[in-house]
């Protein structure tokens, strides 16, 4: 993906969600890719990261939830721009 494929949408961030957003975009390097593309976030990586942040252990439960979801529409995202390449 490229900046130009979104630079046109305007995002909103909810305050409740603004941690979450930026700990997923802190971790744009993550990804593990295979063969067929991306598979998911690096959850080392992930979790050694969520670890500097020293949350409480519910707050911290709270954002890898949120992280994970934010994983799985981005793969989503992303398996379709694959299929629409084909």
């Amino acid at each position: 993906m490229k900046e130009s494929d979104y630079a046109h949408e305007y995002v909103l961030i909810w305050p409740d969600n603004e941690l979450a957003y930026a700990v997923f975009s802190r971790l744009s390097t993550q990804w593990r890719v295979g063969a067929g593309g991306p598979t998911g976030l690096d959850y080392t990586a992930v979790l050694a990261y969520m670890r500097t942040l020293r949350l409480p252990r519910e707050q911290a439960d709270e954002l890898f939830s949120d992280i994970q979801t934010m994983e799985a529409e981005a793969l989503a995202v992303m398996a379709e721009g694959a299929d629409k390449a084909k």
